[in-house]
């Protein structure tokens, strides 16, 4: 049985890590992906010397075990994938072009709420809100460039979206896991959990129309060259239709190749030194990715999350509070893993146990623990999400934080209907 000094010395690279993102933040107004990566660098050496119990090589074994996790390949390649697809089309023009065509549709003070319904059909769709982050933030990054909105609110708006089908699709991850490890059909959990995060999602699309009600144009569009915007139309589609997101990357790369070599706008040289520009430009990501991997690899080794499971349920009374305490574990479990699929399988049969002492209907927990693991990883600077998108604009990850609306408001609507649902008794 762990100590309570053995459960909080496994727990202090987390405050480590907690406390420097709070140093950067204010002392140098706000934290980009370089000092990120610096922070994470200084995690990893604390999550090293507190491991008790094993010689220093094996410590070091441990931590890259974890770091080299094939969950976080994965991204690594997903990463690469995608920074190859937006610098190669950038480069040909594609970019501009998408959103030239975007906004001869849509006027751009509707253009904020119309990326993120986009994002919340588009992850519908694909189940996945990294696929549809890759897929949408060049358009939002466009849309920035030729409106008078922040970059960063408009990238929150793909994000945001990028949650509602990560939290309700009948392909992804986190909803199968959710609903698997509480034994109720993903149709029943659909049907309970969108009455919960449905009014959320039209409250932010409401505020994106107010906020981007004084958006305008900055110049007048150019004149359309369609056959550049073939490749991001052709990822769109192809993400729309499900498919795994490397196959639709890889696509989206082989078109922007062909066509800005047909076009003229770069040899088949300059399509290769574009593409390992956007590697390049992706590689603090994938460090802090990796990292991020090992330290809590570590932390699950020394008893962390077993520490904090027997802590939030040691008490619980209720049923409001054994909610809480469903929504308590797999938020911290998404802190210490950075992935919302790995929390929910984390802490998936302790609240399949809760919820069965307290009466709570399995779609009820189902729900909970989706929709706070996706609340909570929209909101992590070192989830694959946000890097991401702070990748893909070229801006910091924390700095996307404060528009995120949506995930936000998924935590509020967890908490009121917990409330609800304790006044009815």
């Amino acid at each position: 049985m762990i100590t309570t000094k053995q459960g909080l010395l496994a727990l202090s690279p987390i405050a480590a890590m907690i406390a420097l993102l709070v140093f950067f933040s204010v002392y140098y107004e706000g934290v980009s992906n370089a000092p990120l990566l610096f922070i994470f660098v200084l995690t990893s050496i604390v999550a090293i010397s507190t491991t008790r119990g094993m010689k220093f090589a094996e410590r070091v074994s441990l931590f890259s075990s974890g770091a080299g996790s094939k969950d976080l390949l994965l991204m690594v390649w997903i990463f690469m994938l995608a920074g190859a697809f937006a610098a190669s089309a950038k480069q040909m023009g594609a970019a501009g072009a998408m959103v030239d065509l975007t906004l001869s549709f849509l006027p751009a003070r509707f253009a904020l709420a119309g990326l993120f319904f986009a994002a919340c059909i588009t992850s519908l769709c694909m189940g996945t809100s990294v696929g549809t982050i890759v897929a949408l933030m060049p358009i939002a990054v466009g849309l920035a460039d030729k409106t008078s909105m922040a970059l960063p609110m408009v990238a929150a708006a793909v994000v945001g979206g990028a949650f509602f089908g990560d939290n309700l699709s009948f392909i992804s991850d986190t909803t199968i896991v959710a609903t698997q490890s509480q034994n109720c059909k993903l149709s029943d959990k659909f049907h309970f959990n969108v009455r919960m995060v449905l009014p959320a999602a039209i409250v932010v699309g409401l505020l994106y129309i107010f906020l981007g009600s004084s958006a305008t144009e900055i110049g007048a569009a150019g004149h359309i060259e369609f056959w550049k915007v073939i490749p991001y139309l052709t990822v769109l589609i192809c993400a729309a239709c499900g498919m795994n997101v490397l196959v639709v990357l890889a696509i989206g790369n082989t078109l922007t190749c062909i066509t800005g070599i047909a076009d003229g706008s770069y040899n088949l040289m300059g399509w290769i030194d574009s593409t390992l520009q956007g590697v390049m430009g992706m590689s603090e990501l994938i460090l802090i990715s990796m990292l991020a991997g090992g330290i809590f690899a570590l932390i699950s080794h020394n008893g962390g999350m077993d520490f904090v499971i027997k802590g939030i349920t040691r008490g619980v009374k209720t049923r409001a509070g054994a909610e809480l305490s469903i929504c308590t574990l797999v938020g911290f479990a998404n802190i210490c893993t950075a992935n919302n699929t790995i929390a929910i399988l984390s802490v998936g049969d302790i609240a399949k146990r809760v919820a069965a002492k307290f009466d709570i209907d399995p779609r009820r927990s189902a729900s909970l623990l989706d929709t706070t693991s996706c609340c909570v990883q929209g909101l992590l600077p070192y989830g694959a999400q946000l890097l991401m998108a702070s990748g893909l604009a070229g801006i910091s990850a924390v700095a996307i934080i404060p528009y995120l609306y949506y995930p936000i408001l998924l935590g509020v609507a967890v908490l009121i209907t917990i409330a609800i649902r304790q006044r009815k008794g």
